[in-house]
């Protein structure tokens, strides 16, 4: 797995409008948030059904109604193409 290219990288505001980049270009994050803890909740089981899926699992936090998410290719050193699939896939759920 290799991380993505800087034209990857730079098309990344484009792909995923509301991930942030990290500062050293090495994850992406978003923060979701919901009306309660069982909304919250609901999404992290269907994110994790398609982590299990994708074989590829993110970094996060629950508190209360928030989801903090940050993905990241650990294998590649940085972000990847599989990093870009499965913040579409999140995204999907909304």
């Amino acid at each position: 797995m290799q991380q993505l290219d800087a034209a990857a990288r730079e098309a990344l505001p484009t792909l995923l409008p509301d991930w942030s980049p990290a500062a050293d270009g090495r994850s992406i994050r978003r923060e979701f948030r919901f009306a309660d803890f069982g909304a919250a909740w609901g999404f992290m089981s269907r994110v994790a059904l398609l982590a299990e899926r994708q074989d590829h699992h993110p970094d996060w936090r629950n508190v209360w109604n928030r989801v903090e998410i940050t993905l990241t290719t650990h294998d590649a050193g940085g972000l990847s193409e599989r990093d870009v699939t499965l913040a579409r896939a999140i995204d999907a759920l909304l």
